[in-house]
């Protein structure tokens, strides 16, 4: 998740059965009242201060292979480096059981609002209920900078239980469009 605008990650390709590329906006205009959450079991978010590229690319990976997650894969380890050293950019682990089990990225914007740029779980972790819950701990964080918003976007090469997720979490769709240049997804 980049850019509004940015290239989808696996774009150049079909989605499933030759269905076209949809990307998702959504986006929440406030937190939702909710109580305190408690982890699952052996599960704890680590806030890095400061995420070595070479970690960040094994999240990355680890996290996108199965939904065409590419291209920050492409970055040198001085572009991860610029980019994760950007004050504005937040990275979180998640642990289970002291081994890492997903990740999210936090960017907050001059528009005063916060984007979770990345979200997803290994895939040791899918299934387990710990999506829901990691969601959480992301937008807590996001609404605890007070934004005026935050958003998000997904994809349809994204796991089935993304955007059901995410509305469940409280966002609401606010755009969808093809991937592609001009509405295709060549």
């Amino acid at each position: 998740m980049d850019e509004p605008g940015a290239k989808i990650p696996g774009a150049g390709r079909q989605g499933q059965v030759g269905q076209p590329v949809i990307r998702t906006y959504l986006e929440m205009r406030a937190p939702l009242p909710s109580g305190p959450r408690s982890a699952p079991h052996g599960a704890y978010v680590e806030r890095l201060e400061h995420c070595p590229p070479e970690f960040y690319r094994l999240l990355y990976a680890e996290v996108g292979r199965q939904w065409s997650w590419f291209d920050r894969l492409a970055w040198s380890d001085a572009e991860l480096a610029a980019h994760l050293d950007r004050p504005e950019v937040k990275v979180r682990v998640l642990q289970l059981n002291g081994a890492p089990a997903g990740y999210y990225e936090l960017v907050t914007h001059a528009d005063h609002s916060v984007e979770i740029g990345y979200f997803g779980l290994m895939p040791h972790a899918i299934g387990r209920g710990l999506g829901r819950w990691l969601l959480g701990e992301a937008i807590s964080e996001a609404w605890g900078t007070r934004p005026e918003r935050v958003w998000l976007h997904t994809c349809t090469l994204d796991h089935p239980a993304a955007l059901p997720n995410y509305l469940k979490a409280g966002f609401a769709v606010t755009k969808t469009e093809r991937a592609g240049a001009s509405g295709t997804t060549d």
